[in-house]
């Protein structure tokens, strides 16, 4: 393991069990190897809502992890589509739609198991152009660094979509944290997207990045990594290239 990686491992740890010291963890537990959920979630989530990138919105990128299911549950409401990846990517993407599902059903069409049952699986040929991604985190600094749970996938969805056009550098990344999981650096390489705006509990944040964000899919990476090559989205983008 290289010097970056174990510094990732280290944070990631770090807070893992910080978040359970303090007793803000909150369900699923235990929390370490996710992305974890907290409490204060919904007044993150809160803070987002009130902003213009929200307002903005009619098609919102929301990561599938309990944290900002509160996210996912009031796009519905506000009548944004939602765009979400399936976890690990096994079955791509979906796509709820507040137009196909009836608004009872809203706050269960937001959890993981909900939006097999009334979303929509779609090809990459279907996701609409994305005006706003939040993605959840397990740490960020104020530059923007984010770390994800380790797996990459969170980098790898934006990847593709960067890749097949439906979002650019200047489509807002945000991502709702407890005030606990902000830390003074995030070590990054490459392929790692980068924040723009963080919403925790109590502050709301416009980083100044300090670089752009990853421009689609880096190949080399994706070649070392066999449990990838599976990934249907990446099957395709790569037979495009050919």
């Amino acid at each position: 393991m290289d010097r970056i990686k174990r510094d990732k491992l280290r944070i990631r740890e770090y807070i893992w069990r910080i978040l359970e010291e303090k007793g803000v963890a909150k369900f699923p537990k235990p929390i370490y190897g996710r992305i974890p959920n907290f409490i204060g979630a919904e007044k993150a989530a809160e803070k987002l809502f009130q902003t213009r990138i929200w307002f903005n919105a009619s098609v919102v990128k929301v990561n599938p992890d309990s944290p900002q299911k509160p996210v996912r549950y009031r796009a519905l409401l506000d009548g944004k589509i939602v765009v979400s990846a399936t976890p690990k990517l096994r079955k791509g993407f979906v796509i709820l739609d507040p137009n196909v599902i009836p608004p009872r059903l809203y706050s269960y069409a937001s959890t993981i198991n909900g939006f097999f049952k009334y979303g929509k699986i779609i090809k990459l040929t279907e996701i609409p152009t994305i005006d706003l991604v939040v993605t959840g985190s397990v740490a960020v600094d104020l530059e923007g660094r984010r770390l994800g749970k380790g797996g990459g996938y969170g980098d790898l969805e934006y990847g593709i979509l960067r890749e097949i056009g439906v979002v650019d550098e200047n489509t807002p990344v945000a991502t709702t944290v407890h005030d606990l999981q902000i830390v003074d650096y995030v070590p990054v390489e490459k392929h790692d997207l980068l924040i723009d705006y963080i919403f925790t509990p109590t502050r709301a944040y416009e980083v100044q990045k300090s670089r752009l964000k990853p421009r689609g899919i880096y190949w080399d990476i994706i070649g070392d990594r066999k449990e990838l090559n599976v990934v249907r989205e990446l099957l395709e983008l790569k037979e495009r290239k050919r």
